[in-house]
């Protein structure tokens, strides 16, 4: 089953069209049943209460200091592709692009498509990547590459060996080249991309004929290996749109001898060009693939704000009315897989309408980098309801408390005399409650 036949065929996306979600049949639980359970969800797994203890240079507690905390960024990945940096010839709209990108997510996902990286044999385009990591890094940003091993034409290079050892050594070559290149600033990988459409009749590339041949589980398998030995630190993933059983076999398989996953996390794609799918069928995916006993990654979200006018990829532009639909959509589904413990990240896919994927009004900003609704109620939930700035005194033991979301802070602690000690506190998920200042 091919990619397109499998998102037609309503495995995924219900027949009941785009926009009628909350429906039960009595026996699951409402939408806003689901929604509540993912609040208290959230603060329960996502956020603690944190302690700071302020001291003097002889460690005596220090009451009535004034301590403020502000979250620097999230330890969970609100994220989007970053595919069209760089690519805008009006600089007006390069800089929109960056400045909304910058304002709302803390990861980015970078392409190594094989045949645009590295079009020519010998010729990686390593340049456009380490632009994009420089600019990524000076805004705080993580970044993961997207993908290393795909059998689609975008990453079949027309100069592949037609002998099948000399192709796995091309494979294994830019596998271990580009990890290995990028240990220390690129440490989150899609390795393995969509290996359950093996063999996909309609996309038959040099690299799907020799996937098909060693079967998903071995196309899969050694990738992984490659990729764990360029680079032992790095956080690994398998992605498909397929999520269903035989995806989970898939993974179930790719075991090392101490049959742990070869994997660190399990990537799920949700494009929902057919319209977006119910909220419990988010939980099934979660709770089906969280029992291979890895976080979970949503890795190209899509909800589009515009229709379909015709068969195939024929969409029209973003409307008033489904703006509007699309943001309610984006606050629940992301309410949703915030409060699931399992889930880690979460990556739009194309920040903006220009340059879209299939050419539909997949952004969260229009072709002229305006925000639409869906983009502000994320920045509402990411930057308000789910950020913390909080500030108090503390009391006789030189304490003061606080609920805080898991990430990284900036605590400012000042003196009686009005003077400002600042510290840098990592208080992500397991970090320490207390911690502990002297002035």
């Amino acid at each position: 089953m091919t990619r397109r036949e499998f998102l037609r065929s309503g495995l995924l996306v219900t027949a009941a069209g785009p926009w009628m979600l909350g429906r039960t049949n009595g026996e699951e639980p409402a939408e806003p049943d689901l929604l509540g359970q993912a609040e208290d969800r959230i603060r329960r797994h996502r956020r603690r209460r944190r302690t700071v203890v302020v001291r003097d240079a002889e460690g005596r507690p220090l009451a009535g200091v004034g301590v403020r905390a502000e979250m620097v960024r999230h330890e969970f990945l609100f994220g989007c592709n970053l595919f069209q940096f760089g690519r805008f010839r009006d600089d007006p709209l390069e800089e929109d692009y960056r400045r909304r990108f910058a304002d709302l997510f803390n990861f980015a996902t970078l392409g190594f498509y094989w045949s645009w990286y590295e079009p020519r044999r010998g010729e990686p385009g390593h340049e456009r990547v380490e632009r994009a990591l420089r600019w990524a890094g000076e805004h705080g940003i993580v970044c993961k590459g997207h993908p290393l091993v795909w059998d689609h034409p975008a990453a079949s290079p027309r100069w592949l060996p037609e002998e099948d050892d000399a192709l796995a050594r091309c494979v294994e070559e830019r596998v271990r080249d580009i990890v290995g290149r990028f240990r220390g600033r690129l440490e989150i990988w899609d390795v393995v991309n969509e290996p359950t459409h093996l063999p996909d009749r309609a996309n038959r590339t040099r690299m799907a004929r020799w996937g098909e041949k060693l079967g998903p589980v071995a196309y899969a398998r050694r990738p992984l290996e490659v990729a764990r030995s360029a680079n032992p630190g790095a956080r690994l993933l398998v992605n498909d749109y397929r999520l269903d059983q035989r995806y989970y076999e898939i993974l179930d398989a790719l075991r090392g001898p101490d049959g742990q996953p070869l994997y660190d996390a399990v990537g799920l794609q949700s494009h929902m060009h057919g319209g977006p799918w119910p909220l419990r069928r988010i939980e099934r995916v979660c709770e089906q693939f969280a029992r291979l006993g890895r976080p979970l990654h949503f890795t190209e979200v899509t909800v589009l704000s515009g229709p379909r006018l015709g068969p195939g990829e024929n969409w029209g532009p973003t409307t008033p009315e489904l703006e509007q639909l699309q943001a309610e959509y984006v606050e629940k589904l992301y309410t949703t897989l915030f409060g699931h413990p399992a889930v880690e990240a979460i990556t739009w896919w194309d920040l903006s309408d220009r340059g879209a994927w299939q050419r539909a009004a997949a952004g969260l900003l229009r072709a002229d980098m305006s925000p639409k609704p869906a983009y502000e109620r994320l920045q509402n939930l990411l930057r308000q309801r789910w950020w913390t700035r909080a500030e108090g005194t503390t009391d006789a033991a030189g304490a003061w408390s606080c609920e805080a979301f898991h990430g990284w802070y900036r605590i400012v602690v000042t003196d009686a005399g009005g003077r400002e000690r600042i510290r840098e506190a990592d208080w992500r998920q397991r970090a320490a409650d207390v911690l502990e200042i002297r002035i």
